[in-house]
């Protein structure tokens, strides 16, 4: 994984040297998120935001680094045994790398790493960000559609590499087994 953020931030670094142009834009939108990749609770949907902002740095015509830094809500709706339902929302700040290539003017697809801070965490009401470890990797893929120049809409999912959790505990050792953050995002996002 560490591999892939130093390739990351080296292909960023080759991009603002020989970019052709560089722009500045805001995002924000609709994710929906929960856990996968491992025997757990029963994780459903839940619906959380993002909003942030981000650089497009054009390295030739139809193709751009796009580095971003996003507020992301995230978590699961988890069901557990003997009416132990409860909501994990989890915030994290994270910071992705895409390569986005330009299929035509209009359409584009991208795809790249992620590292996630963890901001906050809650189980309901209740503060959980000592269950829950500080980092998170993910990889991104989506695509975009560009209304004009300036305007744009995208959808991306974000699929976890690392278990999200952080505890040792027989009573949820048995529910809860290495959960990944899965995220879809519908994003607007408007370039200056």
């Amino acid at each position: 994984m560490k591999r892939i953020i130093l390739t990351a931030i080296a292909v960023m670094a080759f991009a603002f040297t020989n970019a052709q142009q560089t722009r500045f834009g805001v995002k924000g939108g609709l994710n929906v998120a929960s856990f996968a990749g491992g025997n757990y609770w029963d994780a459903k949907s839940l619906v959380g935001f993002h909003v942030g902002a981000f650089a497009e740095i054009k390295v030739i015509e139809r193709l751009a680094i796009q580095p971003e830094v996003l507020f992301s809500a995230q978590g699961a709706k988890l069901e557990g045994p003997l009416d132990s339902d409860f909501d994990a929302k989890l915030n994290y700040i994270n910071v992705p790398v895409l390569a986005k290539f330009f299929i035509t003017k209009k359409f584009t697809v991208e795809a790249g790493p992620q590292i996630g801070f963890l901001v906050s965490a809650k189980h309901d009401d209740d503060d959980a960000k000592d269950l829950y470890k500080s980092t998170d990797f993910g990889f991104n893929f989506g695509a975009g559609y560009n209304f004009t120049d300036d305007l744009s809409v995208g959808l991306r999912y974000t699929v976890g590499f690392s278990n999200v959790a952080d505890y040792e505990s027989e009573d949820f050792d048995e529910y809860l087994d290495s959960p990944k953050n899965s995220v879809l995002a519908l994003s607007l996002a408007y370039k200056f």
